[in-house]
């Protein structure tokens, strides 16, 4: 077998490809995004003409993935964590139509909220959906786990969560790789996949009935072991990439069950609980697991984890977290690291989102009551200094519907401003809704001409947001395009004061290329022109 030095994110590409992926669907999101560019660059995936076109957002991504696997092919479809809540609708539907090729979902958490508003643990979806899960503690398990979940989905006909962290995602390790399989023959499955309240409450008896053969396949998998280590009386309970950090605090010397297949291995926990006094539950992540035990346990054994205060309830864990909870030292050579200043985050010189901001914070501060409501992407970074511009940031595409909220309450001027990634992801209705209630907002697309945050994928709706505002709606008078530059400032705050002053539904598109990709395709059409001589 070769072995290939992979991300975890690369492991999980690479395994799909040799497991007979015949496509992949997902939204750019920090810390997935590496899956499907892996998948975009791969010779094998260019010449076998997998799928692999960005979506629009992980809804559109979950539905066209489930639609591939109704066709009888495997399918994947990535996202980081809050991407589960924009897919929520159809993923949890996914579990009661069922699937045929096998189709797994990539949940991409991010403890310690490295590039996210939230620590949210994909693993709850999963248990409310009642379907597999497979948490990898290495990038070989990544590896192999893709190939295995794919069996696991076409043998329950359920689809199957696959769920890393940022840590395994982002951190690389010598993978030994198998053999290309061929993808699965075009066979779309024959029942209805028609949630009609009577089909639905067929299907929802069906996957019930699945429960016990997930749990059987839980208890057998080989991504489930026990180890024992002698007299020590705490037992453990490692989930995922924890399991390394327990490894590296107590080597052999612990009584151990390693949690990497969902649902809960209960055989397992059960008799490591009977050999042991306490049990302590170390996860990345929120206490799912360790709620999850204390309903197997019972109220009366002793249970340490988050919950208990005896591991941090918040952030990810770390090698010296999790040797003081189970009370090794830990002798870091980063002790000291705390006292070094912090380095926030801020926009790239010459940004054009930087031009935008500084309009609308000259032209605004003429107005005592205006309101900014920020959204998801990297001019987020206005809310910091030395803009301070935004009043809020809460989900994609919310900044349009909060301004209309604000607006309805009376507030002027409300403003929103959302990247043009963003806006076709969730921000479109919003803007239905406004124009549809002329509602008195002005909203600001800061069109960089790509997915910037996330490494500068291609955005869905570029060349086309002038026509899309128009076909919501927008008077065509109100739809505006700027150039943010500083030579251009006089014009830019002078269309803001314009559209401020309409007391109606008002767009304005700064347009002007990303920094970050404006100077790759620099670099690519150099390397191309030099290669001509």
């Amino acid at each position: 077998m070769e072995k290939k030095l992979l991300l975890g994110d690369e492991a999980i590409a690479l395994g799909a490809i040799h497991a007979g992926l015949s496509g992949v669907y997902a939204y750019p999101g920090t810390p997935s995004t590496e899956i499907t560019e892996f998948i975009q660059a791969d010779a094998v995936a260019k010449e076998r003409g997998i799928h692999s076109r960005w979506c629009t957002n992980e809804k559109t991504a979950m539905e066209a993935a489930l639609g591939m696997s109704y066709a009888g092919k495997r399918a994947l479809v990535c996202m980081k964590h809050v991407g589960m809540n924009v897919c929520a609708d159809a993923f949890v539907n996914s579990a009661i139509t069922g699937v045929n090729g096998g189709l797994i979902v990539l949940a991409a958490d991010d403890p310690s909220m490295h590039s996210s508003q939230n620590e949210q643990d994909s693993r709850f979806y999963a248990k409310f959906a009642m379907v597999p899960v497979f948490e990898p503690s290495n990038q070989q398990e990544a590896y192999d786990m893709v190939s295995d979940a794919f069996e696991l989905s076409e043998r329950l006909k359920e689809p199957v969560v696959l769920r890393v962290v940022t840590r395994l995602a982002h951190s690389r390790a010598a993978v030994a790789v198998g053999k290309q399989k061929d993808e699965n023959p075009l066979v779309p499955a024959q029942e209805s996949w028609v949630l009609l309240p009577g089909i639905a409450r067929k299907k929802y008896a069906e996957l019930l009935e699945k429960q016990s053969a997930m749990m059987e396949a839980a208890n057998k998998s080989i991504y489930n072991k026990v180890e024992k280590g002698g007299a020590n009386k705490l037992g453990i309970i490692a989930c995922g990439i924890a399991y390394n950090y327990v490894k590296e605090a107590v080597g052999d010397d612990a009584n151990i069950v390693k949690v990497s297949q969902y649902p809960l291995p209960t055989d397992k926990i059960k008799a490591l609980a009977a050999e042991n006094d306490a049990v302590i539950v170390v996860e990345d992540g929120q206490p799912v697991v360790e709620e999850q035990v204390a309903g197997i346990l019972g109220a009366n054994y002793d249970i340490k984890g988050r919950l208990t205060g005896d591991l941090p309830r918040t952030g990810e864990l770390t090698p010296d977290n999790v040797a003081k909870a189970l009370g090794k030292s830990t002798g870091s050579a980063f002790s000291d690291a705390k006292n070094l200043a912090g380095r926030p985050p801020q926009l790239c010189q010459g940004c054009g989102h930087r031009d935008v901001y500084t309009a609308l914070n000259k032209v605004l501060s003429e107005y005592p009551d205006y309101r900014i409501f920020g959204d998801i992407g990297c001019y987020t970074l206005g809310a910091l200094p030395p803009f301070k511009a935004l009043a809020s940031c809460v989900d994609m595409g919310a900044s349009i519907t909060m301004a209309k909220g604000a607006a309805d309450a009376g507030l002027f001027p409300a403003v929103a401003i959302i990247g043009d990634s963003t806006f076709t992801h969730s921000g479109m209705t919003g803007l239905l809704d406004a124009v549809n209630d002329k509602s008195n907002i002005t909203v600001v697309i800061s069109d960089n001409l790509t997915t910037g945050m996330t490494g500068g994928q291609d955005s869905a709706g570029t060349n086309k947001y002038e026509a899309i505002c128009l076909g919501i709606g927008v008077e065509p008078e109100h739809v505006r395009v700027v150039v943010p530059l500083p030579k251009n400032m006089e014009e830019i705050t002078k269309v803001i004061r314009e559209e401020i002053e309409y007391k109606g539904v008002s767009v304005i598109i700064p347009r002007r290329e990303c920094m970050q990709t404006l100077q790759r395709h620099l670099r690519e059409a150099k390397k191309a022109k030099e290669a001509k001589k």
